[in-house]
């Protein structure tokens, strides 16, 4: 894929090289300017939040890029995806926001394949990312590079990457919050009201039900389309070959396939589970839990069959 104007267009390296040499480290490609010139008062480019979204499937769309959008305080001025179709169709649908709220034609929001040149961007000053797999290593690299950062629930995946990206935030000094959007909605906040002034009497113990993502998917090996960087989009995962069932679809934002995947996440339990869970301790008015335990049953079949092998780069790399 050529380079356009607007457009940084991901270097060829490896996702193992990538991820050894590119922690916190990138270089500048030509920034343009965003707000005019004529804006002043409140809304003075000095005081407006200017947003990187970094990852522009499902979730951002939906709820991450609806947010931001809704203020004129906060500006989208770049989005990143490793799938080029997904970075460009998330330029078009910022802009196109833009344009219709001004009624002037805006082509102000650049593209990115590779985040770390988002983050070299001075003129950034929040990013927004996901998915799960992701939270660690981008929330390492953004508050060093000057960036606060807003993540959603779930915050990590692993204790060792919330020690790692704990530590990055303390040393950096820059902002992180970990979004649980049922904070948010009328529905549990009553019920968590109704809990504490113990309307339904003394609690004795919680349940939390939870759908499933359901077993299976197709283990055909298949190439990877050229417009989506795979392997740097594993992350610190485990390295596995490319087939469709294993990532999002080629079009369209229906819910990943790769939510059913062990390396990426744990399923319902990180999912809608972090939600549930939180709403539990709300009512409760408690932190979190004391200690923890349980069973599960790994599917007999499909992409998430079996043990994955373990992760690797915090472990690795901030033990």
């Amino acid at each position: 894929m050529s380079e356009t104007k607007g457009q940084s267009v991901g270097r060829a390296v490896s996702r193992r090289g990538f991820l050894k040499t590119g922690m916190g480290a990138a270089a500048a490609i030509g920034f343009p300017t965003i707000a005019p010139a004529t804006i002043s008062g409140q809304l003075a480019p000095s005081k407006r939040i200017n947003v990187g979204a970094i990852g522009v499937g499902r979730i951002s769309r939906v709820h991450h890029m609806p947010g931001i959008l809704q203020f004129d305080r906060a500006r989208i001025v770049a989005v990143c995806d490793q799938d080029a179709h997904r970075m460009e169709d998330g330029k078009k649908s910022v802009n196109d926001v833009y344009t219709a709220k001004t009624g002037k034609s805006c082509d102000g929001v650049t593209g990115y394949l590779n985040y770390h040149d988002l983050l070299a961007n001075k003129d950034i000053d929040a990013v927004v990312s996901t998915p799960d797999h992701w939270h660690a290593l981008i929330g390492i690299d953004a508050v060093p590079a000057g960036k606060d950062v807003y993540q959603p629930k779930p915050a990590l995946l692993t204790k060792a990457e919330g020690r790692a990206l704990s530590n990055a935030v303390q040393a950096s000094g820059q902002i992180l919050q970990i979004g649980s959007q049922q904070r948010s909605t009328v529905q549990c906040g009553c019920a968590a009201e109704l809990v504490r002034k113990g309307r339904i009497g003394d609690l004795q113990r919680v349940e939390v039900g939870l759908p499933g993502d359901p077993p299976g998917g197709d283990k055909t090996l298949m190439p990877a389309p050229d417009w989506f960087n795979y392997e740097m989009s594993l992350g610190e995962t485990p390295n596995v070959y490319y087939t469709l069932d294993r990532i999002h679809p080629h079009t369209g934002y229906d819910r990943p396939r790769r939510l059913r995947c062990r390396q990426f996440g744990a399923g319902m339990i990180t999912g809608w589970g972090a939600h549930h869970v939180d709403s539990a301790y709300w009512g409760m008015n408690t932190a979190g839990p004391i200690e923890v335990w349980g069973n599960a049953e790994v599917p007999a079949h499909g992409l998430c069959m079996g043990r994955s092998a373990p992760r690797r780069f915090i472990e690795m790399e901030y033990e």
